[in-house]
């Protein structure tokens, strides 16, 4: 059996489905810690699994999970019928899945960013760290995807440190800025900026290295739309107050945490002010802008999905760099297989200290109290000496047996919804 058999891993990404569907596997209202761990929790329990990681990020959805149920299309089914119980699309026609040590493997690229959009870009450790940490709050991880995530992590760090691959670092956000500076819009041009996270924020720094300067900023919460603002040296509105806003803007960003469209024709048509073209640029997964004003209001549209030419750009400048993350990677997989091991062994005998120490206490204590007593104190003393020294040797030596003796053949299995395939690997 695969050493690495229960880690399991299902992901909506852009290399299994076209971009402007992975918004629809995006879980809704999950806005606050309380909602979020209540959705987390039960969606743990329905699965049934032992642990759950949820991570949703511009161009991916991970499901990271350990349990011994097989990541089957009977199991697939079952997953998209408590989890997403509405959607039209199939999910076993969208999703990769992941068993084992190719689990393993997928999340340390992910990682490290060899499988993303953008290759080389550091944002997705952050994005990783934040997941696990929500779902650490809400209770619905454990120890294995514990020393996963922090595998990751100190793998990340190694390939950038050892490979080239975040030399002139570019990101999402900076492609679409590209696209923009490239279309040459004027120093004075109006920015209507809606949502204020980690993307826009971004945004703003481009945006004001570039020497714009005309901003206005609406969020769903006022107190974040507030912190941008104060950056960009502008006003800053909630999101309500949007479809009143007669400020006018040549240039709209917007890239909210809603699974729904926040721009819709309506709001838009009612903001516009004038026929001049606009800029649209929408860095939300799902799309935040409805995909028709792009057609009845003539704008320039710039979305994550129409990137591609420019990310194909990057892939190839890092190709070489990608070669050198992926044999650092293979190098922590292996290695992880013997610290799984180890720490499975750690797990399984963890009570074994505490029994020995109470069959030694009421051996002295109770089965022979009486013989004990009628020994002089330096006997005692010495009895004592040598059940200790027993206990000692008796918690080591079990362990480190178990440990020398974990030895076999790994069966791991890697599945592209719709067509199953199974390796065979020698454990090292």
């Amino acid at each position: 059996m695969d050493t690495l058999s229960r880690y399991k891993i299902l992901t909506i990404t852009h290399k299994s489905t076209p971009l402007k569907n992975i918004g629809n596997f995006v879980l809704p209202n999950l806005d606050t810690p309380a909602l979020f761990a209540a959705k987390i929790q039960a969606l743990k329990k329905a699965l049934q699994l032992e642990e759950l990681m949820y991570m949703a990020t511009c161009n991916r959805i991970v499901f990271f999970c350990v349990t011994d149920q097989l990541l089957d299309h009977q199991f697939i089914n079952r997953f998209q019928t408590i989890v997403y119980p509405n959607l039209e699309l199939d999910l076993d026609a969208s999703a990769l899945g992941f068993i084992g040590e190719h689990a393993i493997n997928h999340l340390l690229e992910v990682a490290a960013s060899t499988d993303s959009l953008v290759i080389g870009e550091r944002e997705i450790l952050r994005q990783i760290r934040n997941a696990y940490d929500r779902c650490l709050a809400a209770k619905t991880t454990g120890d294995s995807i514990r020393i996963a995530i922090r595998l990751a992590i100190e793998t990340a760090k190694k390939v950038y440190s050892n490979t080239r691959i975040g030399e002139k670092p570019v990101s999402v956000v900076s492609l679409a800025i590209r696209q923009l500076i490239a279309k040459n819009p004027p120093k004075e041009a109006r920015f209507l900026i809606v949502g204020a996270g980690q993307t826009n924020t971004l945004v703003g720094k481009f945006l004001l290295k570039y020497g714009f300067t005309n901003f206005t900023v609406f969020n769903r919460t006022l107190s974040n739309a507030q912190q941008l603002a104060t950056m960009l040296n502008c006003k800053a509105s909630t999101l309500d107050e949007l479809p009143n806003y007669q400020g006018g803007f040549d240039i709209l960003i917007a890239c909210t945490g809603a699974t729904e469209e926040v721009i819709t024709t309506t709001i838009y048509d009612r903001i516009i002010q004038n026929q001049d073209k606009k800029i649209l640029i929408d860095l939300a997964i799902p799309n935040n802008i409805e995909a028709s004003i792009e057609q009845q209001f003539n704008a320039d549209y710039i979305e994550i999905d129409g990137l591609k030419e420019l990310v194909n750009e990057n892939l190839a400048f890092r190709e070489k760099e990608v070669t050198k993350a992926h044999a650092i990677i293979h190098k922590q997989v292996s290695s992880f297989k013997a610290h799984y091991k180890a720490r499975q062994v750690e797990l399984a005998l963890k009570d074994v200290p505490q029994q020995i120490k109470a069959i030694k206490h009421h051996a002295i204590g109770n089965v022979f109290k009486s013989e004990v007593a009628e020994l002089d104190a330096n006997t005692q003393e010495l009895i004592e000496r040598m059940m200790a020294y027993m206990e000692k040797r008796c918690i080591a030596i079990p362990i480190q047996v178990a440990k020398e003796n974990i030895a076999g053949i790994s069966s791991v299995k890697k599945i592209r919804m719709g067509k199953v395939s199974e390796v065979v690997l020698n454990n090292d």
